[in-house]
């Protein structure tokens, strides 16, 4: 807890140094893990012997604190979230005053802090030490954001949502009642020890067998701070990111408000996505793996929808950052706007087989960049031409490089794959 109460104060002195003739504000949110309370408390602390103000949004999801920050008028927000990850890890995400992800500049100065290379930072006194604010009308403030949001009622429509036992339990039921929906909901009964256990987008079997059983139109699946949406059609199939990011983009595009006409993407998203764009004349981007990127990219060049294939999709008009519940809402708005079930608006797209494996390596810069290898790669897409791709990647974290072909079918698939590993091998480039 240590960490989490330096980086309390780093951040209510940086950002209250930033503004020294107002009090710094900071909007805190968390997730329902057990060891969320204490960081948040060990935040807490850090920030107001920093002399900032803290607001306490409680359990929430991390694109309200995005939301609550840049319409409220705080100095910047902190959401305490491992994410999709296991009830046992915890982190620490912090985001800018423009509800943005915070700049790498900063990042490197916390860390520089933390690791003791800078001098001490002065501790608030007196009327100056901060203080704390329950702002739970923060988190009401977003829910109302998102129900306006939608354009038309969800009367008549059966809409299962499983919260993952994490931060979209507090808000997705709420937002879906409202707009009159039908709503059954799984996994939002969370005890600090259930967040993404067996339940939530990365184990979408639960869901797809939920719809079945109870005859829903279409379901929702989030990730444990709800920045991820993963759906469902009436049949059971999995809808993806890719797949929700072609049925919004080629509607924005019907609608006029798909801005320069481009969808950005990841270099990880489905050759079959990109073989439905051209068909439909949507052009689109590739960016580095990570929503970080995407964003970036948006921001850069005003393109309005962009995401990745686990669900991380983000709608520029409403939103900086993904939003799993903003994302079903925007779904459900193309399937009643046009009246059709999902299941048609997903079939237009043929998502193609995928391999993909970790090759752990001594070098991955060296086996990546190795000649043969690259040759190898080279006559794979020659002979797949434009019925497939490979892609080679190295790991951020890992000595890893990620071999991936997608073809028509998993047996060529894996031939590609293991031709490129065994040059690999061949070339002494394997651990």
């Amino acid at each position: 807890m240590e960490h989490a109460y330096k980086v309390g104060r780093f951040l209510g002195w940086y950002y209250g140094r930033k503004a020294p003739d107002e009090t710094c504000r900071i909007v805190i949110g968390k997730d329902t893990r057990r060891s969320s309370y204490m960081f948040e408390y060990s935040l807490v602390a850090g920030l107001t012997a920093s002399g900032a103000d803290v607001y306490l949004l409680h359990v929430t999801t991390t694109p309200s604190v995005s939301y609550v920050v840049r319409t409220e008028g705080f100095n910047c927000g902190i959401m305490i979230s491992a994410s999709h990850n296991p009830y046992y890890d915890n982190g620490i995400k912090v985001i800018n005053e423009r509800g943005e992800k915070l700049e790498e500049t900063v990042i490197l100065e916390i860390e520089r802090y933390l690791d003791g290379e800078m001098g001490e930072i002065p501790l608030a006194r007196k009327d100056k030490i901060g203080r704390t604010v329950d702002f739970a009308a923060g988190r009401n403030r977003y829910i109302g954001y998102l129900i306006s949001i939608a354009t038309r009622s969800f009367k008549n429509m059966k809409v299962a949502l499983d919260c993952s036992n994490g931060s979209a339990s507090a808000i997705a039921k709420n937002v879906f009642d409202a707009l009159g929906a039908e709503t059954h909901v799984i996994n939002n009964e969370p005890n600090g020890l259930n967040i993404n256990t067996d339940c939530g987008s990365t184990h979408i079997e639960y869901l797809q067998k939920f719809v079945l059983e109870e005859k829903c139109d279409l379901g929702f699946a989030y990730d444990g701070d709800a920045d991820r949406c993963i759906a469902v059609d009436g049949k059971g199939r999995v809808v993806d990111g890719d797949v929700i990011m072609y049925i919004c983009g080629k509607y924005m595009k019907e609608q006029g408000t798909l801005f320069n006409n481009t969808v950005v993407t990841t270099v990880m998203s489905n050759f079959g996505l990109y073989k439905a764009f051209d068909r439909d004349q949507i052009s689109y981007e590739k960016t580095a793996v990570g929503d970080k990127y995407v964003y970036e990219n948006m921001a850069a060049t005003g393109n309005c929808l962009g995401g990745e294939q686990s669900g991380h999709i983000i709608f520029s008009k409403h939103a900086t950052t993904g939003d799993g519940i903003l994302t079903s809402l925007k779904v459900m708005e193309v399937v009643l706007e046009k009246k059709q079930t999902l299941e048609k608006l997903a079939s237009e797209v043929e998502i193609y087989p995928q391999v993909l494996k970790n090759v752990r390596v001594k070098d991955k810069k060296e086996a990546q960049d190795d000649p043969a290898v690259q040759a190898e790669v080279a006559g794979v897409a020659k002979s797949l031409g434009s019925n497939g791709r490979i892609l080679l990647r190295q790991s951020g974290t890992e000595p890893v490089v990620r071999v991936m072909v997608e073809a028509p079918d998993m047996e060529t698939c894996g031939k590609y794959v293991d031709q490129v590993i065994e040059v690999m091998k061949a070339q002494g480039h394997c651990v």
